[in-house]
């Protein structure tokens, strides 16, 4: 497969890599130089490793609405 490189510097990841390796939009691409070749490694976000270590509980939006606004009132005094 082959793609071109544009004015600038971007190219096309082709449909079969793209779904070979499950790639979506805002997914990150690490590049790498190993032995004259290219190496482009798909770099997933691992969000749910997080899950759970966020404690919330009931709240009140508007309540929240407007202490949002306070604070932001407050640093642009």
């Amino acid at each position: 497969m082959r793609t071109i490189i544009t004015s600038k510097y971007q190219t096309t990841i082709p449909k079969p890599i793209r779904d070979a390796m499950n790639l979506s939009v805002s997914d990150t691409i690490e590049w790498k130089i190993e032995n004259g070749k290219i190496i482009m490694i798909p770099s997933k976000k691992h969000f749910l490793k997080f899950r759970n270590t966020v404690k919330v509980g009931p709240g009140d939006i508007q309540t929240d609405i407007k202490s949002a606004r306070k604070i932001m009132a407050k640093r642009h005094q």
